[in-house]
Formats: structure tokens, C-alpha cells, sequence
């Protein structure tokens, strides 16, 4: 296929915020198009850039391609734009003049080429399949845009003609609030997580106007005479998650039992990025956390990461974090980050009497190579420091040194400080539309018993290496929609300390077997119904039973919980 710079196609694509006022102004249309490459493959996870040629201090409308290489704007005033198209791989291309008029809208093919392209033309056979690589961009084009396993079919808007035009009616419209009516937990120990009890949880897209959004989400939960709950907010001046600046507010408060004290804790959050042309890629962000019940603590928890993509099918990166980063991207993503949030409090640790928060300082450097257009493999080495690690058991009553729960029989112990290096090796593969699988192998240090037995069990805990492997499926069943992710993780000795903590968040693979089901309903009003159901630890396996002073407590790893809730999106 040649190039071309500009052709009109009939096909429809989906809506994204701009910087533009939202209530059109006097003759507006919008620019839509795909972008593709020289042999007309669409390219998803490309960087489109549409700005004024007339009114010169708007500010520009960054969008991203869908899996079909579609971009469109929202209402846009009449007059002429240039855009802007870049991609990791490939060379910009600038289009400038596009004329955007009433009379109807301006649909765009925009052909992307690199420096080889003529010579790939040369060698390969006219008759030569060409491999999609639209799974492996969206995974490398930003920072922003880390391997997540997680597929979601209704992140992005598409209008009515988009649907007709296209023939696609999986999609759905865009996603603006959600309503969970959830029983338990999935963190027992922590007195600034969700309460062991039936709580509801809401979240909505406010707008703020422009391209500006602002999700907010709020959590309560009630049990025997004690209360918790929490509010979140997220502010994307952007637009959209996963691309630019974010903010994150989040407010918790639990009362300890009946009549008991209350906890208090407030979480700052702020994260943005920056592209050092198509090669060097930067994103950076710090956490001021403060907490506590009789008497305060806090911390700041700073995080930055810096990646090179080497080569089309080469990227490394280096990390140096307190704690990972909450990806999400599109509409829907913006929505379950901001629950997220409301989880993502650090647990509150008591050390000599006084309030402590659990930390670590986590460092790594990563080759990631894509074998293809539908797998990865990734290579990682690490160092993990903390002072504080949480610990978390059952038993130890009446001890001062452990923090309960007050809403189960957990609770949470400063196992003190250590210190590891490891490494990591991940392999993913997209086997088909419904089908993604990940296998993550570690080898790390965490606390395990010594066999020493003494009055304080921060004495009995010391560093131990172990391996791990671990395995995880995502799967969708296409004519019942429902999402099925399963995991296991084998370790080859006992801990009672995380194992590889940062790996684990990265790619939501927790120790032994866990699940998460969703299960969509037939709706009988606007909006999406679905069950969901998620479940951690199900054989209750790496329990360690650990002897202190006259008495014993059990240490737990990974707690055994459930999860189960109605969720309602509209």
C-alpha cells in the first residue's frame, strides 16, 4: 500500500475529551480518523495532537488510538488544525490546514512511516502476512501505558453513527459512575482499609468543564457500633487516565471498636510525566501520607521511573519507588482507580508504643523485549530496603506491640527492618481477543522465622531468600461476558513478610490461589448490572504458627478472604 497523506473513510470512531468547553460553540464539528502503517495495519497506543491554527492560546487536545487505530475529538469551532501523530518506532507526521466545517465531519486516514520502511517493502514478499503489533505498542508507547493484564471492553464512547458506520455493537457508552454493595474484605490487619462487613462504595465522573475531569469516590461500612469510611478524589487535568498530570486526595476515618479510639489517616497524591522526544520517557510522583489514632505519624513517599526504548522491539527501564504505580487508562479505568484508592492506604504499624507506617524503598532495572506482536518478556533485577514491614497474624491478644483489626481476629506487627536484592523474569502472551496469560518467576528475600525462640517476635524474624513461581489466566467468555482472572503463586519456603512486594502489585499476582469473577446482568434500566466475586487464598495455604513468650500467634502471608458484591455502572 502506498502512502498517502490524507483520505476520506467511512468508519466511525470513538469520543474523547478536549481541551475545548464542552458546550460547542456556534458552527462545531470534530475531526475523526485511523491511524495506520505503511502496510495498513491500524496502530493502537499512538499519540495524536490536535491543535488550533486560529485561536493560538488554546491549549492542544491529546488523544490516543483505540485497538482499531481510531481517534476522534469532541466538538470542535469551525476553522483549520494541525495534527500531530507520533509513535515509539515510527517517524511524526504533521498534517496541517485540516479544515473542520458544519457541513459535516472531517474523517482522516493518517499513515504513519520510519526511516526502513522503503527497504521493509523491498524484502518482504507482496503475498507476506504482516504482523499485528497493536497489543505490543499499547504496552510501550508512554510510561503511562505499563503491561497490565487487564482487558476492558467498554473504557471508550463511541456516538451512534460511530456504532452504525463500523458494524460493532460490543461497545458500549462511556462510563460516568458506579454504585458496589460489597461484603469483606480483601485486606484484613490494616485498621485504615475497608472494614471486615457489608459496606457500599460509590464513584463518579464530576467534569470539570473543558478537558478536565474530577472522579470522586466515597465507601462506608457499619458493624457492631463501629463505623468506617473514606472519600477519594481524583483530578485529571488531562482528561484522560494513564496520559499526563494526576492528583489524588484520600481521606479515611475507622472507629476502633465500640467507644473505642478512631483512626484517622489522609493520603496526598500527585504523578505526571514528560516525553524526551520518541525515545526517552519520564514519570514521577511522591505520596505525603500522615496517620494515626493516640498520636500521629506520616511519611512522604516519593517514585520516579525513567525508560529507553532501544530498538522497535527493546525498552529498559529503572525504578526507584516506595510503592508501585496505580495504572489505569480510559473512562472505566478513571472510575476503578479511584475505587482503588480508597484500598491503597499503608498499614498503620505500632513500634515502642508510638504509631509507625510500613515502608520500603524499592529499586530496579528492567529489559523488556516484545517477542512479536502478542508477547513480551520482561527481565528485572532489585533491591528491596524497608525498616518497618508489616506483618500480619491472628491471636496475640492483649500484646501491645499488635495492632487488631477490631473488625476481624487480624491483626498488624512492625516484623522490623530488612534487606534484599532478587530478580525477576515475567513472560506474557495475548493468546486470543478473550484469552491473556502472564508467568512471573522471582527469587527475593522476606521475613521468615529463624527458629530462635524469644519474648519479642521481631527477634525471631530474619531475612530468608526463597523462589517463586506464579501463574495467572484472564479470560472472557464472549456471549456471556463474563471475566474470569485466575492466579497462583508457589513459593518454595515459609515467609511471613511479602515476597518481591513490587512484583507482585505490578502484575496482581498474589501468593497461592486467588480469583476474581465478574458476571455481567441482563440490564432492565440504563446502565450495566454485574455480580462480582473476588477471593484470595482459597486452601488457606503458608499459615506459620510461631511461638512468643508463654503464648502463640499464627503468621499469615496471604489472608484468606472474600469479596463478594452487585455492581451497577451507568
Amino acid at each position: 500500500m502506498s502512502l498517502r497523506a490524507i483520505r476520506v473513510l467511512g468508519l466511525g470512531c470513538f469520543a474523547l475529551l478536549c481541551a475545548l468547553p464542552v458546550v460547542a460553540a456556534p458552527g462545531a464539528s470534530k475531526i475523526s480518523g485511523v491511524v495506520v502503517d505503511p502496510a495498513g495495519t491500524p496502530q493502537m497506543g499512538a499519540t495524536v495532537l490536535v491543535s488550533s491554527e486560529q485561536l493560538v492560546a488554546a491549549s492542544p487536545v491529546q488523544l490516543l488510538t483505540n485497538d482499531r487505530g481510531r481517534f476522534s475529538t469532541a466538538t470542535l469551532p469551525a476553522g483549520l488544525y494541525s495534527i500531530r501523530v507520533t509513535l515509539a518506532g515510527y517517524l511524526p507526521v504533521m498534517e496541517q490546514h485540516v479544515d473542520v466545517n458544519t457541513e459535516h465531519a472531517t474523517l482522516l486516514e493518517i499513515v504513519l512511516g520510519s526511516v526502513f520502511s522503503s527497504f521493509e517493502k523491498l524484502r518482504r514478499q507482496s503475498d507476506a502476512p504482516v504482523d499485528s503489533d497493536d497489543w505490543t505498542w499499547v504496552l510501550r508507547t508512554s510510561a503511562a501505558t505499563r503491561p497490565v493484564l487487564r482487558w476492558q471492553d467498554d473504557t471508550v464512547a463511541l456516538d451512534t453513527a460511530s456504532l452504525q458506520d463500523s458494524g460493532d455493537s460490543s461497545q458500549t457508552d462511556q462510563i460516568h459512575g458506579r454504585l458496589e454493595l460489597t461484603s469483606g474484605a480483601d485486606h484484613p490487619g490494616s485498621i485504615g482499609e475497608l472494614a471486615d462487613s457489608p459496606g457500599t462504595e460509590f464513584v463518579y465522573d464530576v467534569g470539570l468543564g473543558g478537558k478536565s475531569r474530577f472522579v470522586m469516590a466515597g465507601q462506608f461500612s457499619h458493624e457492631d457500633g463501629s463505623a468506617a469510611g473514606g472519600f477519594a478524589g481524583e483530578w485529571l487535568p488531562s482528561g484522560l487516565a494513564g496520559v499526563g498530570p494526576v492528583t489524588t486526595i484520600l481521606v479515611r476515618e475507622s472507629q476502633l471498636g465500640p467507644g473505642g479510639p478512631t483512626f484517622r489517616g489522609m493520603r496526598l497524591s500527585h504523578d505526571d510525566e514528560l516525553a524526551l522526544g520518541h525515545i526517552v520517557s519520564i514519570r514521577y510522583g511522591a505520596d505525603f501520607v500522615v496517620a494515626g489514632f493516640n498520636g500521629t505519624t506520616s511519611a512522604l513517599r516519593p517514585r520516579a521511573e525513567v525508560a529507553l526504548q532501544l530498538a522497535h522491539a527493546w525498552r529498559v527501564s529503572a525504578i526507584v519507588a516506595t510503592h508501585p504505580w496505580q495504572d489505569a487508562s480510559g473512562s472505566s479505568g478513571a472510575l476503578q482507580s479511584a475505587l482503588d484508592t480508597l484500598d491503597a492506604f499503608p498499614t498503620l504499624l505500632i513500634r515502642d508504643g508510638r504509631p509507625v507506617l510500613e515502608n520500603g524503598l524499592h529499586e530496579e532495572l528492567s529489559l523488556d523485549y516484545a517477542l512479536g506482536s502478542r508477547a513480551d518478556l520482561i527481565a528485572s533485577a532489585f533491591h528491596d530496603l524497608s525498616t518497618h514491614t508489616a506483618v500480619i497474624g491472628r491471636g496475640g491478644a492483649g500484646s501491645p506491640d499488635f495492632l487488631q483489626d477490631y473488625f476481624s481476629e487480624a491483626f498488624a506487627y512492625d516484623g522490623g527492618a530488612s534487606s534484599s536484592g532478587g530478580a525477576r523474569l515475567v513472560y506474557r502472551e495475548r493468546i486470543s481477543k478473550n484469552l491473556t496469560t502472564t508467568v512471573v518467576y522471582a527469587y527475593a528475600g522476606a521475613l521468615a522465622p529463624d527458629g530462635v525462640s524469644s519474648t519479642n517476635l521481631r527477634d525471631e524474624l530474619a531475612t530468608r531468600y526463597r523462589q517463586s513461581l506464579a501463574g495467572a489466566i484472564t479470560a472472557t467468555v464472549p456471549r456471556f461476558g463474563t471475566k474470569f482472572t485466575a492466579s497462583y503463586k508457589w513459593l518454595n519456603g515459609t515467609t511471613v513478610s511479602a515476597q518481591d512486594v513490587y512484583g507482585q502489585s505490578l502484575y496482581h499476582v498474589d501468593p497461592y490461589l486467588s480469583m476474581e469473577i465478574r458476571q455481567p446482568l441482563p440490564s432492565v434500566f440504563p446502565g450495566h448490572m454485574e455480580v462480582q466475586a473476588d477471593m484470595g487464598n482459597l486452601l488457606a495455604q503458608g499459615y506459620v504458627p510461631v511461638a512468643v513468650g508463654d503464648g502463640s500467634v499464627i503468621l499469615v502471608p496471604s489472608y484468606r478472604y472474600f469479596r463478594g458484591g452487585l455492581s451497577l455502572q451507568f
